[in-house]
């Protein structure tokens, strides 16, 4: 069997993802406790609500987050986010924040998912993960569109500057591309360059344009 690497953060009641957006709120729906009065004695059941934005954890962008006429949740195709051939990017640390097309002259094949690892996500979860965070640039963006990709994913808190004045370059020309985002991704540095596969599947809910994922490669 190949191995899988779990590429995801986990999600939890008060979970902060991204400062500013709310944390997901859990509640019980029925407790074990009372569900021994619904059932026959010996079975018993718990039933959860879950509140949360969109934006938690490790999450996928669709065109329809940026685009009101690009596919949501529900219109992606299977093919697109399940066992793609996996190009990881390992960025340097401690250079330049932004990722240009340089850094990615050597990927952006047809069909791949992209992998940027940044190493911030050691950050997640702490007060430093929200400031001077790695990103895309514009131009390394328009490489990977260009060369036809099919998702780009980042262990960061953006795939674009989000200290750059409201400006999302990245988002922009990849989803407009139909090309899918992965954000908050963990684990990358346990991927080769080359070699592993990509899935980080949501479930298809109509008007909705993004969601938490379970991110995986698996390897050979």
């Amino acid at each position: 069997m190949s191995q899988i690497v779990d590429l995801s953060h986990r999600i939890r009641a008060g979970l902060v993802t991204y400062p500013g957006l709310p944390a997901p709120v859990i509640t019980p729906h029925l407790t074990r406790e009372d569900s021994r009065a619904v059932y026959a004695p010996g079975t018993e059941f718990a039933m959860d609500v879950i509140t949360m934005i969109g934006n938690t954890g490790t999450y996928l962008d669709s065109p329809y987050h940026r685009y009101p006429g690009g596919p949501d949740l529900a219109g992606l195709d299977l093919t697109t986010l399940v066992g793609l051939p996996a190009e990881v990017v390992h960025v340097p640390a401690g250079g330049p924040r932004g990722i240009t097309a340089a850094d990615l002259r050597d990927v952006g094949t047809a069909g791949a998912a992209v992998l940027l690892h940044t190493g911030w996500d050691a950050h997640f979860g702490t007060p430093a993960y929200a400031g001077g965070a790695p990103f895309l640039t514009e131009d390394g963006a328009r490489h990977l569109a260009d060369a036809g990709v099919a998702l780009v994913g980042i262990d960061s808190l953006n795939i674009d500057d989000t200290e750059s004045g409201g400006t999302r370059p990245a988002h922009s020309i990849l989803l407009a591309a139909g090309v899918h985002v992965v954000e908050h991704l963990t684990g990358l540095e346990k991927l080769p360059e080359r070699g592993a596969r990509f899935t980080a599947a949501p479930p298809a809910i109509e008007g909705f344009g993004t969601f938490p994922v379970r991110a995986f490669a698996e390897l050979p």
